[in-house]
């Protein structure tokens, strides 16, 4: 049995979408631990217990193509109020983490 032409396009394309979503999965997963991180150490209660995909932004640089992800996450200092704050991460490494100002 061999693979015609378009079929081998399906699936090499079924391939890379695999590892995109293997790849985005564990960076979440990151991005999970960094705001529970983040919140215990500023004494807060991280709300939803996740965070959420704001932007996707492809990133060229020395090392070539990466991938800029924003998280976007809820958290609490009284228990009622809700806060905003967000993770930047290009690839896996953590550029940025924000709190909203009055909060933190």
């Amino acid at each position: 049995m061999t693979l015609s032409l378009s079929g081998l396009g399906i699936a090499i394309v079924a391939l890379a979408a695999a590892g995109f979503w293997y790849d985005s999965m564990r960076v979440r997963e990151r991005a999970n631990r960094i705001a529970a991180n983040v919140c215990r150490q500023h004494g807060l209660q991280l709300l939803d217990g996740t965070v959420a995909l704001a932007g996707l932004r492809p990133k060229l640089d020395r090392n070539g193509l990466r991938l800029r992800r924003t998280y976007v996450f809820d958290y609490t200092v009284d228990g009622e109020a809700r806060a905003n704050g967000f993770i930047i991460l290009l690839g896996r490494r953590m550029e940025h983490v924000g709190l909203q100002a009055d909060t933190a």
